[in-house]
């Protein structure tokens, strides 16, 4: 990674053109790299952070045609995360990004009483290990006990670029489901807004007054197993990104994943297919964006957990 006196990440560098010419830094620097307000107030602090041909400057400078500027971001940690030296499958690592295939049951983020054994605290073992100085900055969270893709910004320009992106709606997020049942349409649009449940704050359910919530889905296998009870191999891209939306969009339709505690059917689980299972059955499997940095598009896949490969094949001994 490319440092300046050990302090700054690589800068972002903008030679400015004729059609900006007589504009001010903090124009130009909007309008070609979209850099947010909030970052500029924080590199402009700095001794390096903003600079015109090498020159200190603020952001109300004046610049002409031909002329480079430079913004670096300081080098920081997360120094309230402990490393640990948890594996974890780096699928893509760049100066810029870093995505990871998270395993079932290992939460993202350190919260209130589980400090340690998430993937944070094995991503900065990780970069320790490297000798990078990095910030942990996921995109956006996985459950629990989903597996799958977890993009992290390795810079604030970065996770702001691609937080941006995630609003927009622009960053595909695929995600494999076994369910019970089959949907029907076998594909089909569910717009239904989600809140919490007033009676249990930490479950989700679909509500008039929630937020607006909105998965789109289609039917990969159907199953026929023992007693009757059918089965769907279901494909689902997220418009949205509510807590829980899936496993409560799929328990709306009448077809809850198969090994989901919370929002599972209340009778008629089979067990071999929970037990097969061992957790609810959803996988973040294709993720993609824009890169902040490249500009190219870049899309990753994640293979099948050996759990979900367990249960597809018990289901599938009686496909239809």
């Amino acid at each position: 990674m490319e440092q300046w006196n050990g302090r700054y990440y690589a800068p972002l560098v903008v030679e400015v053109t004729d059609s900006d010419d007589g504009k001010q830094v903090r124009t130009i620097l909007e309008r070609r790299l979209g850099v947010s307000r909030k970052l500029l107030s924080q590199v402009k602090l700095t001794e390096h952070g903003l600079t015109l041909n090498e020159e200190r400057v603020y952001t109300t400078a004046t610049a002409k045609s031909g002329d480079i500027i430079r913004l670096r971001m300081q080098q920081e940690e997360s120094e309230d995360i402990l490393p640990q030296p948890i594996p974890i499958e780096v699928v893509y690592e760049d100066d810029d990004l870093l995505i990871v295939n998270k395993p079932a049951g290992m939460i993202v983020h350190p919260t209130h009483g589980h400090y340690t054994n998430t993937l944070a605290n094995g991503v900065v073992h990780h970069w320790k290990e490297k000798g990078e100085r990095v910030r942990f900055r996921p995109i956006h969270r996985l459950d629990e006990e989903t597996s799958g893709l977890v993009a992290i910004a390795k810079t604030s320009y970065v996770h702001q670029q691609l937080s941006e992106q995630l609003q927009a709606g622009s960053v595909m997020k695929l995600y494999r489901a076994y369910v019970y049942g089959v949907p029907e349409p076998t594909a089909g649009t569910i717009d239904e807004p989600i809140d919490r449940d007033d009676e249990q704050p930490h479950l989700r359910v679909v509500r008039p007054d929630g937020y607006p919530s909105v998965t789109h889905y289609e039917v990969i296998a159907s199953y026929l197993g023992s007693g009757g009870t059918v089965a769907a191999s279901v494909r689902l891209k997220l418009e949205t990104g509510r807590t829980h939306q899936i496993r409560v969009h799929m328990r709306y339709i009448g077809c809850p994943l198969i090994g989901d505690k919370f929002y599972g059917p209340e009778h008629g689980r089979v067990g071999e297919w929970e037990l097969a299972a061992g957790r609810h059955a959803l996988h973040a499997e294709i993720l993609g964006f824009v890169h902040p940095i490249k500009k190219v598009p870049m899309e990753w896949q994640a293979p099948l957990p050996a759990e979900l490969v367990r249960l597809e094949k018990l289901l599938g001994a009686d496909e239809n």
